[in-house]
């Protein structure tokens, strides 16, 4: 039996109902994440502000081996943190506890947006979603990762440790700390969800692999461009690290999408 088709009103009434449903998770993570936040703060995100950082110590051994590394890989490395308001430390506490819960919450923000989207969908575009929220999720916290293990301290460490002048003392504050690794790990979350968005284009006629293959070479200045200003270093380790990733996933979702539309 087809499904009723909804009047614009309802579909605005099942957009609420979704967003209602969206923050009521969201919140509840929240207030999970504030009762945990001075243990996440302490072991999760400061952990980047110490040398023992495992991507630290990756690159004090490779510079201890002679292998090309980052300017400044193999000096020590733990810079702190400071604030310049009184309650900057609790209103970020709240925000760092919001951020988290958004996070977390992915997979369910995603589950509840495809809930309302699906129905107006064909069945060919529906095919296979099962497999693609799942896919999106593992992607997600994949670019995740990389964002914390490897975007995030890279950027971090250059940053703290250059000097424009010997007069000048750089002193980071929570702020700034803050939303840099929050931003970066969303964004990696993100740009990881690349394929999924290039098969779904693919199941809906509007992408094929020929695009893929005539913009490649526009792809990979574009690429190297977005890794450049992800990670301003400078230097060609670091912008292939985070360049390679990019340009994979570039690849990646050419191979997702047919070569010519679907009939």
């Amino acid at each position: 039996m087809a499904e009723q088709e909804l009047t614009f009103w309802e579909h605005i009434d099942a957009m609420r109902r979704v967003l209602f449903r969206i923050a009521a998770v969201v919140f509840g993570l929240g207030i999970v994440a504030f009762c945990l936040m001075p243990w996440i703060f302490d072991h999760i995100v400061m952990w980047p502000c110490r040398s023992q950082f495992p991507t630290y110590q990756l690159l004090d051994n490779m510079a201890g081996m002679g292998i090309f590394t980052p300017e400044g890989a193999s000096i020590d490395f733990q810079p702190e943190l400071i604030t310049t308001e009184l309650a900057s430390q609790f209103f970020m506490h709240v925000s760092a506890s919001c951020w988290t819960a958004a996070i977390v919450a992915f997979p369910v923000i995603i589950y509840q947006l495809w809930g309302f989207v699906s129905p107006g969908l064909y069945p060919r575009e529906r095919r296979g979603a099962a497999r693609a929220f799942v896919a999106g999720n593992i992607m997600f916290y994949i670019g995740a990762a990389v964002g914390y293990f490897v975007v995030f301290p890279l950027a971090l460490r250059f940053l703290a440790t250059y000097s424009l002048s010997e007069v000048i003392h750089p002193m980071i504050t929570l702020e700034s700390y803050m939303d840099n690794f929050f931003m970066l790990m969303l964004a990696m979350g993100a740009v990881f969800e690349l394929p999924l968005v290039a098969w779904l284009l693919g199941k809906m006629g509007l992408l094929t692999r020929g695009f893929f293959n005539r913009w490649r070479r526009h792809a990979i200045v574009v690429l190297l461009i977005a890794a450049a200003l992800i990670t301003p270093t400078g230097d060609p380790f670091t912008l292939s690290v985070v360049f390679f990733p990019l340009y994979i996933l570039w690849e990646f979702g050419a191979l997702l999408v047919p070569k010519s539309p679907s009939p």
